[in-house]
């Protein structure tokens, strides 16, 4: 039933975008080195987004401090949970914030993504021979699920998988949170993009279900590097910290068919239509299907509250409040982004 389903809304979304059924007055924010960036948005879409902002902080303001921190990671117990923020960077590299845009939280499996994209960009699709693209249904960092199925996680974003993406990382550029740090500088703008060493720390101490995780991947021969190695990596990467406006410009390849903002690419258009695919179906742990139904995007969520959203040739949205529901993503995040597809035309369907 499921794979029906999501067969039925891939053919409608090919259907709408393939007929040429975008809404009138939507961009073509795709580029190429033939096609210098401008200014794409007209003034009538800035203040469509202004107030779908406005509009999406209104929805969120009763959820913000509402359900719990990520209290298994000490450093994250401490933040303070009534913060919102919110950023949308169109294709042209605009961005516009409400609230607490500015300030920098613990990305976690966001950058789960882009470890993703910089693997998939080094070597194509080999890495599915170790990692499947399946929703879990179980939690992000199973055991028994990783077991049952003989060591090959269920997708590259709940933990398991996840270890399996930096690993490769690693074994092809010998320091995959480098590669990821530069990315996201690069892509940010900002030098000092780099890893929280307290919530790294806090991590390393309290992460024995993610130790537990990579010693049998191990075990059935899915790693490639010493566990000690992965596992500081990966730790490394979960510790990346930014802002809602950093991580909304990083993003933007993924609204751009994988072009980066010096214009080259990074991944061709096939290759990232299939992350935003694998973030629309397991981006969100195990209620990717009710995020699909309130919000409609492509996206990946966080345990530090963040969320990154993705609307292909429109830009990219970062929403951030630390305080989670119960499926471990922000449920300020959640009730923002609902509002904002609801009061915007920037969906995908």
């Amino acid at each position: 039933m499921t794979h029906l389903l999501l067969s039925r809304v891939a053919e409608h979304v090919w259907w709408r975008w393939s007929s040429g059924s975008k809404r009138a007055g939507s961009l073509d924010c795709r580029r190429s080195p033939a096609r210098p960036p401008g200014r794409w948005l007209r003034e009538d879409d800035d203040v469509q987004i202004e107030n779908a902002l406005l509009r999406a902080q209104e929805a969120a303001s009763p959820e913000v401090g509402r359900g719990r921190l990520a209290d298994y990671i000490p450093s994250l117990a401490a933040v303070d949970p009534r913060q919102f923020g919110m950023a949308i960077a169109s294709c042209d590299g605009q961005v516009h914030v409400i609230g607490d845009a500015d300030v920098r939280f613990s990305m976690q499996s966001i950058s789960k993504v882009f470890t993703l994209a910089l693997v998939i960009a080094a070597e194509g699709e080999r890495i599915w021979e170790r990692v499947s693209r399946e929703p879990s249904g179980n939690p992000f960092n199973s055991l028994l699920q990783l077991d049952q199925e003989a060591g090959r996680p269920r997708n590259p974003f709940i933990n398991a998988g996840a270890l399996v993406v930096t690993d490769r990382l690693h074994s092809l550029t010998g320091n995959a949170f480098g590669a990821l740090r530069d990315l996201m500088r690069r892509e940010s703008g900002r030098a000092d993009v780099g890893s929280d060493p307290e919530v790294a720390r806090s991590e390393l101490e309290a992460g024995h279900r993610t130790w537990a995780l990579a010693h049998l991947l191990a075990s059935y021969g899915n790693l490639e590097c010493p566990v000690s190695q992965v596992i500081n990596q990966y730790v490394e990467q979960c510790a990346l910290s930014m802002t809602c406006r950093e991580l909304a410009l990083a993003g933007l390849f993924l609204a751009r068919d994988g072009v980066l903002s010096d214009a080259t690419s990074l991944l061709s258009a096939r290759q990232t239509k299939r992350i935003n695919a694998v973030m629309l179906t397991c981006g969100t742990y195990d209620s990717a299907g009710e995020f699909a139904y309130r919000v409609g995007l492509p996206a990946k969520s966080g345990v530090g509250g963040g969320i990154l959203a993705v609307i292909p040739d429109r830009g990219v949205v970062s929403v951030w409040s630390p305080a989670l529901g119960p499926s471990g993503s922000s449920a300020a995040g959640l009730a923002a982004l609902d509002a904002f597809t609801t009061y915007s035309d920037w969906t995908v369907f």
